[in-house]
């Protein structure tokens, strides 16, 4: 289980201090009143930015481990929030999104690229919706798109900000921001008002 280490590193400075050491998790989530054997477990590496260990424990009578997450770092996705915030935008910026796979990834064949982009779109997107719902005392009048939120909290990267601010909400949001399960497409793709699919209903006779 990944849970919120609050910081205001970057990623460069968390590699560059060891800021895991500085990590701390004075009690097992699972068992808040303490008696469990909770203990330190370790670090394990994560490959970027390269360097970067991520702090974990573990409840050996819960069978579960925990990790604090740094708040640069995305969730369940290589790399930083910045990272994909920056791939996102220039996605929103761009003409179509083959421009700007041209654009982001020129190491990889077109096809690759879309599949590596979309798939950080998605999640944005879909975390965004939900903040829109959760929040809506600060978001109600936004659009899923990161033009909107900023223009609302006015700041040049919202990611780490939306981490910072649905806290208490991070189990359910999805990764990159939040710690909860990836959504599936296929489920989304409904809309909540949508008619349930199957024959129409005979015609009534007048």
């Amino acid at each position: 289980m990944q849970i919120r280490y609050a910081t205001n590193l970057s990623a460069e400075q968390y590699v560059r201090q060891q800021a895991w050491h500085a990590a701390t998790l004075n009690q097992c989530p699972l068992h808040p009143q303490g008696g469990c054997r909770f203990s330190k477990h370790g670090t394990y590496p994560r490959k970027f930015p390269e360097g970067t260990k991520i702090a974990r424990w573990y409840c050996a009578d819960g069978h579960m481990s925990f990790s604090l997450l740094p708040d640069c770092l995305a969730s369940r996705l290589p790399g930083t929030l910045l990272e994909i915030e920056d791939v996102v935008a220039k996605v929103e910026n761009s003409p179509s999104q083959e421009a700007a796979a041209d654009v982001i990834r020129i190491d990889i064949e077109l096809p690759g690229a879309l599949r590596w982009m979309r798939r950080r779109i998605f999640l944005v997107k879909v975390a965004l919706r939900i903040l829109i719902e959760l929040l809506p005392g600060l978001f109600a009048d936004c659009l899923p798109s990161l033009l909107s939120f900023r223009s609302v909290l006015g700041v040049d990267y919202v990611l780490p900000q939306l981490r910072i601010l649905a806290e208490g909400n991070l189990y359910i949001l999805p990764p990159p921001i939040g710690f909860g399960p990836r959504p599936a497409a296929k489920n989304l793709k409904k809309s909540r008002f949508q008619h349930p699919t199957g024959t129409d209903p005979p015609l009534k006779r007048v």
